[in-house]
């Protein structure tokens, strides 16, 4: 577009510079001045006007947004694109859509964190199923985990899978439940029974990481974060 109203400008202003001298030309010799001239003279005035204002629009558009900023595509996304109160409503909703009962989220707890312009927040499904998420400064999510604790030597519990397939369904509203077990199936839970101290699987789907890991004996974690 740059070009565009460059030659624009260059075009309309070059040929009203030509007609105005025949126009100076045109009344010397007849006296008078033909209608033509009026008009063509007038036009290419417009024509220049417009290539200069697009020129100058376009300018002060690169100015603003800087020349060297990448394309929106190529962005780092900093977080899952939604705040605390539409994570706990998507949450939610996903129970209550595949009738996931004693998930529901009441209120989360918020905190304030050690990290300058982020905060934490928590909530206790029971006393052996915790949720746990990170919040940037504009109060998006940025990232969350659940933390399971019990024997990691034992199965995994099923209310810590199905905790899972609700968060991975909570970031991804296009999700089904399909889609949810295929992210876990990924990650390595559904290939055989977790009971190893040194787990640690991962995924990366639609920008997202999704992983899960076993620090110790008594401890799960699934974290959900942007992919790095």
């Amino acid at each position: 577009m740059q070009y565009l109203f460059t030659a624009l400008f260059i075009l309309g202003f070059i040929a009203f510079l030509g007609l105005l001298v025949l126009m100076i030309l045109s009344i010397r010799k007849v006296n008078r001045l033909p209608f033509k001239y009026i008009f063509l003279t007038t036009a290419c005035f417009a024509i220049a006007s417009i290539g200069l204002y697009g020129m100058l629009t376009l300018s002060s558009n690169s100015a603003q947004f800087g020349e060297d900023q990448p394309p929106s595509s190529q962005i780092k996304l900093s977080g899952l694109h939604m705040t605390t109160d539409e994570f706990q409503n998507k949450f939610n909703g996903a129970v209550g859509k595949y009738r996931l009962n004693g998930l529901s989220i009441t209120r989360l707890n918020m905190k304030e964190s050690s990290e300058q312009g982020t905060g934490t927040f928590e909530y206790a499904f029971n006393d052996k199923l915790r949720l746990a998420g990170v919040v940037n400064a504009d109060e998006s999510l940025q990232e969350v985990r659940l933390y399971g604790t019990g024997d990691t030597r034992e199965p995994t519990d099923g209310s810590f899978l199905t905790a899972i397939a609700t968060l991975i369904l909570t970031t991804h509203s296009e999700y089904t439940y399909n889609d949810a077990q295929d992210v876990i199936q990924k990650i390595g839970l559904l290939d055989r029974d977790v009971n190893q101290s040194d787990f640690d699987g991962a995924t990366v789907r639609n920008g997202l990481e999704y992983r899960f890991s076993i620090q110790d004996h008594e401890q799960s974690t699934f974290e959900i974060s942007v992919a790095k």
